[in-house]
Parts: C-alpha cells; structure tokens; sequence
C-alpha cells in the first residue's frame, strides 16, 4: 500500500515523450488564446453589472407622499411679471402664483422670460402649469411659445448604464407653434430606484410624454393659454441594483477556459501528430 496509488495526474517520464514543431505552434497559440480569455474574464469580473427590475410598490415611503420637480423653461415671448405656476391635484390642492424656490430670469431684453423652479407634488394625480393666471393685469394676447430645458422628478441619477427617460422633456421646442395656444404634456410618471453596491438607495423617476396643441375657447370667448404638465403615476416601480460577479464563478470560468483550451489543443495536436505520421509511412511504403 502506497499513497502514490492515489495520484491521479500519473506522470511520463521525459524520455518516453517527442516535442514537434507543430506541437510547439499550438502550444504558443493556446497560451496566447488563454490570456485573452483570462483578460476578458477579468474585466467582466471586476467591472459593475446592473440588474433591472418590476414590482408594484411605493419605493419612497420616507419622502412624506411628496415628489420633489425640477422645472426649466423659457418663454422668449412674454415679460417676467406675468409668468406665474400654478398646482393643483386631486387632494383638493390649488395654488396660483407658486413662488417658493423659484427664479424669474429676464430674457431678450425684457421681453422673455426664463422661469425655473424647484417645488413638490402630492403622489396623486393632478397638474402644473406656466401661465398668466397669477398676474394682476392679463395680457391681451399672452404668447405661450416656449423651450423646455430640464423637467425631472425625484433625485437626479448620474449612472452611465442606466439609460432611461429621466429628462424626456429636455430641448422641446415650441417656438414655431401658434402663439395663443395651449398646450397640454400628459406625463406617465413611473418610480424609480437605484442600489448602489454598498446598499445605499436613491430614488428617482422616469417618465413618458405624450403631446397636443390647442387654442381653446368657451361661451365666454378665448380661454387664457398655458403650459400645462399633466401627470399620472405608474403603480410599477422600477428597481435597478449594482451586481459584480461572485469569486466562485470567475474561478469556475477561468478553470473552463484553461481546462477546456488545453483539451482542445492537445486533441488538435494529437490529430495533426497522427497523421503527419501516418504520411511519413505512406512516403516510406510501410502503409498499404
């Protein structure tokens, strides 16, 4: 009894072995072949994959059913004085002239003006909207012509794997549009969360658009024109985590890669010996 008996990898001794060129090339090859695989395997280990998800929840119960906007837009065509937003949803929420956080900057000489504003919306159905309703005097003919720059919701994700429509507003443009029109933006509202690899969340939204534009009119004459973000939120939240591929599975894979590599090229080097020997007999006439 030995426990030589148990060593699976038998060895042969050198004398009973024969190095060929060929065998040589395939060798250099398949180490080149391995390298590469290795590297490849490496940076996919190293590198940060991104794993999306559906479910039906309210992500952010902390934020008090509140959604932070962040609003952008210029109206090149209407004086500072007379660009008001208004709130409404259906809690029973209706403020005109909405002021907190927000910023009028003059544009054309007086002539434009470019509204921003930072404010937040209930978790319910309802609308905002950029009009002339909180002036004191209204405008004759108020021109609704407009760009939008920035409209998002929630925190504001800088990942460069997430592609989503978080700004799906951004450069919209309406300056060639009817100047006494209405226009209507019905957003689809969808929550969104991301996982960074040490746990950490943020939350954010995405959102869909769809447009239309309208000069509206009642028995009383021409209705007052606005820019109105119509808004519904989704009940699907969308959840995306930060994954980096386990220990156990690089090594299982770097262990295929050499294991199956190495058979192959000795089952190629063993085919290519084979017959190179068989020819040598055939030139020497030792093969019928």
């Amino acid at each position: 009894f030995s426990s030589f008996r148990f060593d699976i990898y038998r060895k042969v001794p050198k004398d009973l072995t024969q190095p060929t060129y060929t065998g040589a090339i395939i060798s250099v090859c398949c180490c080149l072949f391995i390298l590469f695989l290795f590297l490849s395997e490496l940076t996919g280990f190293i590198a940060t994959e991104i794993v999306n998800e559906l479910y039906v929840d309210d992500p952010d119960k902390d934020s008090g059913g509140k959604i932070e906007v962040n609003l952008n837009i210029s109206l090149p065509n209407l004086h500072c004085e007379l660009v008001g937003l208004d709130i409404q949803d259906e809690m029973g929420r209706h403020e005109v002239g909405h002021i907190d956080n927000s910023m009028k900057i003059p544009l054309n000489n007086g002539d434009g003006c470019r509204f921003e504003g930072h404010f937040s919306i209930n978790k319910v159905p309802g609308n905002f909207h950029v009009s002339t309703h909180s002036a004191t005097a209204q405008p004759q003919n108020p021109d609704m012509t407009h760009v939008i720059h920035k409209l998002s919701f929630g925190d504001k994700l800088q990942v460069h794997n997430v592609h989503g429509a978080f700004n799906a507003l951004e450069g919209a443009d309406k300056l060639s549009s009817n100047p006494l029109a209405s226009h209507d933006y019905i957003l689809k509202i969808v929550p969104t969360v991301y996982e960074d690899m040490g746990g950490k969340q943020r939350y954010s939204y995405q959102y869909t658009v769809a447009n239309k534009e309208y000069v509206a009119y009642s028995h009383t004459g021409r209705i007052i024109p606005a820019i109105w973000f119509r808004y519904d939120l989704s009940p699907i939240t969308v959840k995306y985590t930060e994954r980096r591929q386990p220990l156990y599975r690089f090594i299982t894979s770097i262990c295929a890669i050499i294991g199956g590599t190495f058979t192959v090229a000795g089952i190629l080097d063993s085919c290519i010996f084979t017959a190179s020997e068989a020819w040598k007999k055939i030139q020497l006439g030792k093969m019928q």
